[in-house]
C-alpha cells in the first residue's frame, strides 16, 4: 500500500457557513453510487483506510448508509469528519457501521450554526459519543486555538460535566473516557493562490502523495485534503485509473520536488503546512 489514508469527498455541500472554512466555488454535487464504487475499486490499489472529508458535510449525503456498506465490502476502514449537527438523526447509521473506526466532531463549527442553542448542540454531540461507547471512537475537535481558550469555556464546561474525573493528557489533547477524545489545534490559513508565497519555498516538505492524497466529489485527484478548489488536479478517477494518475508528469514533479525539499506547485508555495516539516 502506498498511502496511509486517502480523503474522499462524497459531497462538497455543507449545511453551515463557518468563517474558518475555505469553502469552495466548485459546482455543488453528490457522488453517485456508481462513481463511489469506481473510486473504491481504484483506491484499493493504494490504501485500506479512507477519510470521508475534504469540503462539505458527509452526513448530508443520502446514500451514506450504502456507502458505509460498500466501504466494508471492499475491505476498507474509514473515519468521518462532521460538524455534528446531523448526529441525532444519523447516530444509528454510524453506530451500526462496522468499518467506521472514528467520528471526528468539529465542535468549533458552532460559530457557523446560525444562532442555534450551544448547549443543545453540544449535548447532542455528547449523547452520540456516549451511545457509541467507543465503537466507533468519537473525537471532539476544538480547532480554534492551541489550548483551553476562553471562547471554548462553555463547551468545555459541558464536556467536563458529561465526562467527570481527571482527563488523561494525550499528544493533541485529552482522553475523556474510553473511546472518547478531545483535540485542540490552532486556526490555520488555507492555501490559496491569492495569498503571498511562504517565506521559504526552497526548504519545505509535505506528505502529500507520500502518506495521503484526496479524491474530490467529481473524481478529481489532488495531493492532499487542503486543496479546496482542486487547483492541483492530477487526473480524474472517474475517467482514469490510479496508476495512470500517480505516474503522470504533474504528480511526479510534485513528489520529486518535495524529495528535494522544494515546493514546485504555486498552491503548495502558499501552504503553511509545508513549513511545518522542515
Amino acid at each position: 500500500m502506498r498511502f496511509g489514508k486517502v480523503y474522499v469527498e462524497i459531497t462538497n455541500v455543507c449545511n453551515l457557513n463557518c468563517t474558518f472554512c475555505h469553502g469552495t466555488k466548485r459546482e455543488k454535487r453528490f457522488m453517485s453510487e456508481a462513481e463511489f464504487t469506481r473510486v473504491l475499486d481504484e483506491l484499493r490499489k493504494v490504501t485500506r483506510h479512507l477519510y470521508l472529508h475534504v469540503m462539505g458535510e458527509p452526513l448530508l449525503h443520502p446514500l451514506l448508509p450504502r456507502f458505509l456498506s460498500l466501504i466494508r465490502e471492499k475491505g476498507f476502514s474509514v473515519n468521518i469528519t462532521t460538524n455534528g449537527t446531523l448526529l441525532p438523526e444519523m447516530s444509528e447509521t454510524l453506530r451500526g457501521a462496522p468499518a467506521l473506526e472514528r467520528v471526528n466532531i468539529s465542535l468549533h463549527s458552532f460559530e457557523g450554526n446560525g444562532g442555534a442553542d450551544l448547549s443543545g448542540y453540544v449535548m447532542d454531540c455528547i449523547a452520540f459519543a456516549k451511545a457509541c461507547a467507543g465503537h466507533p471512537a468519537a473525537c471532539f475537535r476544538l480547532w480554534n486555538g492551541d489550548g483551553e481558550d476562553t471562547e471554548n469555556d462553555a463547551i468545555l464546561s459541558l464536556l467536563h460535566a458529561a465526562f467527570p474525573g481527571e482527563w488523561e493528557k494525550i499528544r493533541k489533547g485529552y482522553k475523556l473516557t474510553e473511546g472518547v477524545y478531545l483535540e485542540f489545534s490552532g486556526l490555520f490559513d488555507w492555501p490559496d493562490l491569492s495569498r503571498d508565497p511562504c517565506d521559504d519555498i526552497s526548504d519545505c516538505f509535505c506528505y502529500g502523495l507520500r502518506d495521503q492524497c484526496a479524491v474530490l466529489c467529481d473524481g478529481t485527484v489532488t495531493p492532499c485534503c487542503l486543496d479546496a478548489e482542486g487547483e492541483i488536479a492530477l487526473g480524474n478517477l472517474l475517467r482514469q485509473n490510479m496508476e495512470e494518475i500517480l505516474s503522470g508528469e504533474r504528480a511526479a514533479r510534485l513528489y520529486e520536488g518535495f524529495s528535494r525539499r522544494r515546493a514546485v506547485e504555486p498552491l503548495c508555495q502558499r501552504c503553511d503546512y509545508t513549513q511545518r516539516y522542515r
